[in-house]
């Protein structure tokens, strides 16, 4: 029994296809334009498979709560000729099977949770920092959402001593995303994070900003692991940055024990969403 999946990024939408036990048949990815144009192109990969249901990884804002009409529908993104567009009601319409949505960061923590670095624990935060900064939330196979979704990347930090950058958050201008997104760093050293690798100060700061929603995250929410995803993460340097740095700022209160295996990188290799997707579909549930 096939199953649909979409990870839907600004920047590309990822469909596949696959089975129960997360085994991916087959998976293309397309480029995020017009929905008139994004949304058939998709329709035409799944056309091809006898698919029984589909989950969504969605970019949002969007509407997450099952007992509304409107959910699946994107709300106020910048990408302005998709809002009021509801995934569910197209994908529903068009592949004549149950379809199941969450934000993107969610489905990313429920395939970490399901098949990842999460596997076997209660509960898994799953932080991705990257063009923005989000953080999905799974306890007991079930992620957290209430009226809307969490939106965890835009929580205020306190400001590095060195940082005079104001930020980039359009919101909110320095929270956490406004300062420590992949963004953040190119627009206050001119250069985007891969080209700044011997740059010790960059990485120490961006520590200072990830372990202090670390430590908040963990009053909060007391996750059993914590895994950071993102293409700024894969700055070697970094995570045990973020481990020393969270460990010093929670100072012994509610230790989560090891840091090194508190927090850690993903383990699905960049298929963390597609195969939260797909978790979403299997479950029916989020």
């Amino acid at each position: 029994m096939l199953i649909g999946a979409i990870e839907a990024g600004g920047t590309k939408f990822v469909c596949a296809v696959g089975y129960q036990n997360g085994d991916i048949v087959e998976k293309i990815t397309i480029p995020t334009r017009e929905p008139n144009v994004t949304l058939p192109e998709a329709d035409r990969f799944f056309s091809s498979f006898k698919i029984s249901k589909m989950g969504i990884g969605s970019f949002g804002p969007v509407h997450v709560d099952r007992k509304s009409t409107r959910y699946g529908e994107i709300l106020e993104t910048p990408k302005q000729s998709w809002r009021g567009v509801n995934m569910v009601r197209h994908f529903t319409n068009s592949q004549d099977v149950p379809v199941h949505l969450d934000t993107d960061v969610n489905a990313s923590a429920l395939g970490e949770y399901v098949w990842g670095a999460g596997k076997g624990k209660d509960s898994c935060l799953y932080i991705t920092v990257g063009t923005g900064i989000g953080a999905g939330f799974v306890k007991d196979g079930l992620s957290l959402n209430g009226r809307l979704h969490p939106e965890m990347g835009h929580i205020p930090v306190e400001r590095h001593e060195e940082d005079s950058f104001e930020g980039c958050c359009p919101y909110h201008g320095n929270c956490l995303e406004g300062l420590a997104s992949g963004t953040a760093i190119r627009e206050r050293y001119g250069r985007e994070g891969k080209h700044l690798s011997d740059s010790n100060e960059v990485w120490e700061m961006e520590a200072f900003y990830l372990a202090q929603a670390v430590a908040s995250y963990l009053y909060v929410l007391c996750p059993d692991i914590v895994i950071i995803g993102g293409g700024v993460p894969k700055q070697k340097t970094l995570l045990p940055l973020v481990r020393k740095k969270a460990a010093e700022r929670i100072n012994g209160y509610v230790n989560p024990g090891d840091f090194k295996e508190w927090i850690v990188s993903p383990a699905l290799n960049d298929e963390q969403g597609i195969k939260g997707a797909m978790a979403l579909a299997i479950e029916g549930k989020r």
